[in-house]
């Protein structure tokens, strides 16, 4: 039996079983090198009387390269905001559990924290470096939307960086068409603001780290490397989702993401394909820098795109033909408290393409 006829929960679990197998070789591995070690060690203690002069290097651990600025550093209202600050502490404690929206947005909005209506912000003791729409894909996803705000909220203002929150809701029958969102995303956020960058993000993505800097220097970036439920592995090298992002106009010369993927999968592999097409490489945080953890979920009566792996080998084909430049939408626009809400009724038929 083909993978491609699997159920889209045999797939996670195939891919988690391999993990898990990857993880425990690493661990024999280790405890070899112990075992090896110690052997060593012991010889060379009895035919020489001394210990052994040299170290075992047993892991390779992340070295922090860049210093974060210490604790008191000043900067002032008319410079730019710094990367590295003193307020990114790094491992942040993720608190998974359900929250009401009403309850994170009136802790959010306490204490005049500058969040303007449609989850606009920006500081106030710095010229921000970067302005960074975060473009959410959504449906009937209620309960993990406040769990994102409450965790990255305060990263991002912890970050520096100016930035909105767009909800792109997804209605009517058609399958979840994530990346048709993006799209519809990009395109009304640019109406808003000239952004300098996209955040692509799934609601149900917790990041654990706000050392991972959203800001565009580094894209395209892949920020979701290291995810719990992929027993924090990454699942192949062009892996891509989760979490991207790309500059306003990287995404414009990539054409955006492809229209034709509906039902979940294969639309971010596209998305890697488009990128390399283009002349760009994706970039990743070092270390445990970008681990995520992922809400645990099933995708409610949202089908697996079999017809995904036609599409990505003709990636190179389509990528002039089906993107930004062959969508067409409706918009209905609301402006909330932590986001602005556009939501849309999506049919293949709002973006032709011939062969599909």
């Amino acid at each position: 039996m083909s993978l491609v006829s699997l159920s889209p929960q045999v797939n996670e679990y195939l891919f988690m079983v391999q993990a898990r197998g990857i993880q425990i070789k690493e661990n024999m591995r280790t405890i070899g090198a112990q075992v090896l070690e110690q052997v060593v060690r012991g010889a060379y203690n009895s035919f020489n009387g001394t210990d052994y002069p040299y170290d075992f290097n047993l892991s390779e651990p992340y070295i922090q390269t860049t210093t974060f600025l210490p604790e008191g550093f000043t900067y002032h209202p008319n410079q730019t905001c710094p990367e590295k600050l003193p307020s990114m502490k790094g491992p942040l404690d993720v608190n998974m559990s359900e929250v009401s929206l009403e309850e994170v947005q009136k802790w959010l909005l306490q204490d005049e924290s500058g969040i303007q209506l449609g989850g606009y912000w920006k500081p106030r003791d710095c010229v921000p470096r970067w302005k960074v729409a975060i473009l959410v894909p959504f449906r009937n996803r209620h309960e993990h939307l406040p769990v994102l705000f409450r965790h990255l909220v305060p990263a991002l203002q912890r970050q520096r960086l100016q930035f909105a929150f767009y909800i792109i809701e997804q209605t009517g029958t058609q399958p979840f068409n994530r990346a048709m969102l993006f799209n519809v995303g990009f395109q009304e956020a640019m109406k808003d603001l000239d952004w300098d960058c996209m955040v692509f993000h799934d609601v149900d993505h917790i990041l654990e780290n706000d050392r991972n800097y959203y800001g565009c220097g580094e894209m395209p970036r892949h920020f979701a490397v290291k995810l719990n439920k992929y027993s924090y592995m990454l699942p192949y090298n062009e892996f891509f989702g989760g979490v991207s992002g790309l500059t306003a106009e990287q995404f414009r010369k990539i054409n955006g993401f492809p229209n034709a993927f509906w039902g979940w999968g294969g639309e971010d592999d596209d998305l890697w394909n488009r990128v390399q097409f283009a002349g760009y490489s994706v970039s990743r945080p070092p270390g445990d820098v970008g681990k995520y953890m992922s809400i645990p979920h099933h995708h409610r009566g949202e089908v697996q795109f079999l017809g995904r792996y036609t599409l990505l080998r003709h990636s190179k084909e389509r990528q002039a033909r089906d993107g930004l430049n062959n969508l067409k939408y409706t918009p209905l626009l609301s402006r909330k408290p932590l986001f602005t809400n556009i939501t849309v009724n999506l049919s293949p038929d709002l973006a032709p393409v011939s062969d599909y």
